[in-house]
């Protein structure tokens, strides 16, 4: 008996999901483990991910309170855990070891180690892993430390380049670039520097004050005189 137009469409249409349902239980015969596996390798995976990430915030909070406890401990002049502050330098945030570094390097300078202080600060500022600010901080520190057995222009040689108006450290750095301009007689330079210093803003008041006086000494106005205001 001849099919009908719709039993004819009716047949094609189990014909065709017969030969899905062969071709999936073939595929699956084939590939169901391997694909069973890497679903599971794949939400592994993502838990691991989800795992880490918490995992690396967790650590970094931790990280950061420990760095709060070791600088709260050293500004109050008291000496933090050793074994704490050594473990911090091996922190793997640049920014918490770089503190850390900075920390236990004057920590030496206050007990009068010197030279263990001198040598902290110079490994620092070689070490590319930091970032450039800490590196040229630990530098200026160096510097401080060294300075009166430097010959002026190598603290010139060494700080110019950070003793620029605007700078971060223009201040700390400017700061010994004047004194060793002073040192060589070269007044005609050094004023001008503390000048400046005492009228950045952005230089801390400390530095700022003595920069005021030392401008004074050598005769240069370095008092900021307030803008005018006008009645309406």
């Amino acid at each position: 008996m001849a099919l009908t137009p719709q039993n004819s469409e009716a047949f094609m249409r189990e014909v065709d999901e017969a030969v899905r349902q062969d071709r999936l239980m073939t595929f699956w015969e084939r590939y169901g483990r391997l694909t069973i596996a890497a679903i599971v390798l794949g939400l592994a995976a993502f838990g691991g991910w989800l795992y880490w990430q918490h995992y690396s915030k967790t650590q970094s909070q931790a990280v950061s309170e420990q760095m709060d406890a070791v600088l709260t401990t050293a500004a109050g002049g008291g000496t933090p855990d050793a074994k704490q502050l050594d473990a911090l330098t091996q922190a793997s945030q640049p920014g918490y070891r770089a503190s850390a570094l900075l920390t236990k390097a004057g920590l030496a300078a206050r007990k009068g180690d010197t030279k263990a202080a001198i040598a902290a600060f110079a490994a620092m500022a070689a070490d590319t892993s930091l970032d450039q600010p800490y590196r040229d901080l630990a530098l200026i520190r160096q510097t401080g430390l060294e300075f009166d057995s430097l010959k002026p222009q190598q603290v010139v040689d060494r700080l110019k380049p950070l003793a620029i108006e605007g700078a971060p450290w223009f201040g700390s750095a400017g700061e010994l670039v004047a004194l060793a301009y002073m040192k060589m007689g070269k007044t005609d330079l050094a004023g001008p520097m503390f000048a400046a210093m005492a009228k950045d803003s952005n230089v801390p008041e400390s530095i700022r004050s003595r920069a005021r006086q030392m401008a004074g000494v050598m005769g240069i106005d370095a008092v900021e005189i307030p803008a005018e205001t006008t009645e309406g």
